[in-house]
């Protein structure tokens, strides 16, 4: 997470068209993967079609791991409780709270889902070892300036694959070691437990961060929408990133976003009441503008697409669209977007915007660039299952046209 903003003009024309459907389509802001198709089908599935990372088996516990190696000069992590004892137990509990807030989501099966919290005195505890870990005092390249916390994920490309002491992967798409990081090496930064943030208005909310980072650790790229949690930036030093959890509201912390992405992206199959599906296609109304390269563009990529209760004009769900794909693949960049699980019965107003404001292309690349394999970035990879993702557009403004 970090602080920034980019603007940016529009001048490419495009025609929106939304219809209401049943059939799931490009899908919301995720972490994607491309199977390994050079590998038989039973291994890889067959298909170059992306596959959103996620977690194995949602009804078991996920196990978590934090280095209790803290900075103390300045102190990294302030506590309300300075004991050596009830520091680490302050600490830990926000890590369990922070995970807790993506479990209480009503038509996700992470209901179910159980954290185990142990501590290691490792100080750099953090890598590709197939264990998921937190680390407060590990140094990173990544930590480029404004980066406050940031999330590395191994996602499995095929069936078998293992990393360090993790099991193998049963699925396309598994999520197999995840790490998260908090600097720790800026001197002007610090980070505070809930019960010391306003205490210390000068520290970033160390909860609203880390439920952040959980949210990558689940499979979610970022959002594009500011009341979501999965916002690419970070609420302002001593403050808390929406309404806090509590016994009865969980995921109090949510933005209807992210409950609706979590809902697609571990879907209960109990739950008849958001089964709703919104999808259509952003086209340019002159096809003369879309990119020369790569080739086989015909839609606009990488579009925010977002719909809005009627009722009260609260964002229920959103995605980057601008593809589609079918077996055997690969990725279609044909101006396609879905907005899915959503409630029926109710009316909706849907509206499209470049990605040119506070959220930019570089925000969500881990979507748009792993859309796609080919013999460049994969020496022998087949031709008839390659492609290129082009470059997010936004250069476009949009008018609306009614559906057939």
């Amino acid at each position: 997470m970090k602080k920034g903003i980019k603007s940016g003009c529009a001048v490419t024309l495009a025609f929106f068209y939304a219809t209401w459907g049943a059939t799931a389509a490009t899908g919301y802001a995720y972490n994607e993967i491309v199977p390994e198709v050079r590998q038989l089908a039973s291994i890889s599935g067959g298909s170059a079609c992306p596959v959103r990372s996620h977690i194995r088996a949602v009804s078991s516990a996920l196990a978590v791991q934090w280095s209790t190696s803290l900075g103390t000069n300045p102190q990294t992590i302030i506590t309300q409780d300075q004991t050596p004892n009830g520091r680490l137990a302050e600490i830990e509990q926000v890590i369990t709270q922070s995970a807790g807030v993506w479990s209480g989501v009503n038509g996700s099966t992470l209901q179910s889902l159980a954290v185990s919290v142990t501590r290691t005195t490792v100080q750099n505890a953090c890598g590709p070892d197939g264990v998921n870990s937190i680390c407060f005092n590990q140094a990173d390249l990544a930590f480029t300036p404004g980066v406050l916390a940031f999330t590395r994920v191994i996602t499995a490309d095929r069936i078998g694959v293992q990393i360090g002491s993790g099991a193998p992967s049963s699925e396309v798409g598994e999520i197999l070691d995840v790490d998260i990081y908090f600097n720790p090496s800026d001197s002007r930064t610090s980070y505070a437990t809930p019960p010391a943030l306003s205490e210390t208005p000068a520290a970033y909310g160390m909860e609203s961060l880390l439920t952040h980072e959980v949210g990558h650790a689940l499979g979610f790229s970022h959002s594009a929408v500011w009341s979501a949690m999965m916002f690419p930036f970070a609420p302002t030093v001593g403050t808390f990133s929406g309404t806090r959890p509590s016994q009865g509201h969980p995921d109090a912390p949510l933005g209807e976003d992210d409950r609706t992405g979590l809902r697609v992206l571990y879907p209960d199959p109990a739950d008849t009441l958001r089964v709703g599906t919104i999808r259509g296609h952003i086209l340019n109304a002159n096809p003369l503008s879309l990119p020369a390269s790569p080739p086989g563009v015909t839609g606009v990529f990488g579009s925010h697409v977002v719909a809005v209760d009627a009722a009260s004009g609260a964002v229920v769900g959103a995605t980057v669209g601008g593809w589609s794909c079918s077996a055997p693949g690969p990725a279609q960049f044909d101006g396609s977007y879905a907005i899915e699980r959503l409630p029926t019965g109710a009316s909706y107003e849907v509206y499209a915007e470049p990605l040119n404001g506070a959220v930019d292309p570089t925000q969500i690349s881990d979507t748009t660039r792993s859309l796609c394999r080919n013999s460049t970035s994969d020496p022998g990879w087949p031709p008839l299952q390659g492609c290129v993702a082009p470059p997010v557009d936004i250069s476009f403004t949009v008018r609306t046209r009614p559906g057939p």
